[in-house]
């Protein structure tokens, strides 16, 4: 009995130190990304990225502080874009899942098959592209960050059906109905609340999905009052290489040579910092959600 206790011991601690090694090599680069901005722009040409700067230097930053209301506008549009999206996004998906998830659904293998072709099969860009710039009328409007992502994904609702299929018993929704609840007062104040941790999975893949969203803005947005934060890093850092590649007009008329590596890694944090504060609150959420909603029927 005492070996056995042993072995058991000593496999938890091996397992420890694996999944720490793991945790240590996935953080890393978080590291690395911070301490490159922080880092001189000589030295980081010289000697590579590194964790730990050679030198503390913030003119990354300092360059970044001059465009401070751009960044704000774009800052407080991801804000306001994410939070909508994922609300909306959320109240369609689970809209869609709780009905695919009752087994008594009249032509619930037609609708499920449809689901799952759309994870498949796409419109393609140019018919999506004409549909939504002149028949929606989205370009250049806050919608175009909105609108493309919001009718969900297949794959979220997938999930999330499958999470009320193995999660929710029917015998609770069975004694609802005796109760006298109609559909809509089950779905609210059953459904809802025990899927809370699928709802904050998808959630946190919706939210994820708009917070990182630079495609849409680059097809639908010409107009930078309308950029989010990706739009705008993304031609901040297109901007920095064409006055980088014109480095000897700039340098006759003056200006100091911008930090053009140091500035990529100072916006990459800019962008992920808030996610990186943010996951921790969700994870516990994000990992049950995902073991719950993979199980199949």
């Amino acid at each position: 009995m005492f070996k056995k206790h042993h072995r058991e011991g000593n496999a938890h601690i091996i397992a420890n130190v694996i999944l720490m090694a793991y945790s240590i090599l996935a953080i890393l680069p978080l590291f690395l990304l911070i301490g490159s901005s922080l880092s001189n722009q000589q030295d980081v040409m010289r000697y590579g990225y590194t964790i730990m700067p050679r030198q503390f230097d913030l003119s990354a930053y300092n360059y970044l502080s001059q465009h401070v209301d751009q960044i704000g506008r774009a800052y407080v549009t991801t804000i306001g874009i994410t939070i909508v999206g994922t609300a909306v996004g959320l109240i369609t998906t689970a809209l869609i899942a709780y009905p695919l998830s009752r087994k008594d659904l009249p032509g619930r293998r037609i609708f499920l098959f449809l689901v799952f072709f759309t994870i498949l099969f796409n419109g393609g860009l140019f018919p999506t592209y004409y549909m939504y710039t002149k028949v929606l009328g989205i370009k250049n409007t806050y919608l175009g960050l909105l609108i493309p992502n919001l009718l969900t994904s297949g794959m979220y609702i997938l999930m999330m059906r499958t999470f009320f299929t193995t999660n929710i018993p029917q015998a609770v929704l069975e004694s609802a109905r005796l109760d006298g609840a109609n559909e809509f007062q089950m779905f609210a104040l059953i459904v809802l609340p025990m899927g809370k941790t699928i709802l904050a999975t998808i959630g946190l893949f919706i939210g994820m999905g708009y917070w990182n969203d630079w495609y849409n803005g680059m097809l639908y947005l010409t107009k930078p009052q309308y950029y989010n934060i990706q739009n705008l890093l993304t031609r901040m850092m297109q901007n920095i290489k064409l006055l980088t590649e014109n480095a000897s007009v700039a340098g006759r008329a003056g200006a100091a040579p911008l930090p053009s590596v140091t500035v990529r890694m100072a916006i990459a944090v800019i962008g992920v910092l808030p996610v990186v504060i943010i996951f921790p609150f969700v994870q516990q959420f994000f990992v049950k959600g995902i073991a719950f909603g993979s199980i199949k029927e």
